[in-house]
């Protein structure tokens, strides 16, 4: 059976598969630091980009990032890798949208080998720049809905260091 969780009854609720994203990238010098290896930075923008790509498919609208709330470097890239950026959906509250954008480093025999896990948060606008309602999200694998659940203990400490910082 399908859940659709969250937000309001008059936008039609979309799937995690309707809005997600492969974006691939070559790593040329231009996006290389000091030690020879991607600057971190350059990784962070594609990874927005990503995110963003995928939140608009969802709300249809242009969209904001809120939070960049988990950026975890797992390995370096180098000169040549080729990057392969997968976004897809975790989570919505009213307005606002989880993405998770995880990056890897594809081989010639394409292999791939995880180097980057992100989480962001977007924040859907109207023609205003007003934020604006999203639809539902629609988990249907277990694997979907785990990251439905662990999104909103995000959303929760997310909601907790917004209080605690202040």
């Amino acid at each position: 059976m399908k859940k659709d969780y969250l937000a309001t009854p008059e936008l039609p609720a979309k799937r995690v598969c309707d809005s997600e994203i492969e974006q691939v990238q070559p790593v040329f010098k231009a996006h290389l630091n000091s030690q020879n290896r991607l600057f971190g930075g350059q990784l962070v923008a594609w990874i927005d980009i990503v995110a963003g790509a995928v939140a608009r498919r969802h709300c249809n609208h242009n969209v904001t990032t809120a939070v960049i709330d988990s950026l975890q470097f797992k390995e370096p890239v180098f000169p040549d890798d080729v990057v392969v950026l997968y976004g897809r959906m975790t989570y919505v509250g009213k307005t606002s949208m989880e993405v998770r954008v995880d990056s890897y480093v594809e081989a010639l025999d394409g292999n791939r080998k995880l180097v980057n896990t992100a989480y962001l948060v977007l924040v859907a606008l109207d023609e205003n720049g007003k934020p604006t309602p999203v639809p539902r999200l629609i988990c249907e694998t277990p694997a979907e809905k785990a990251e439905w659940e662990a999104g909103e203990k995000r959303r929760q400490l997310r909601a907790k260091r917004r209080t605690e910082m202040f």
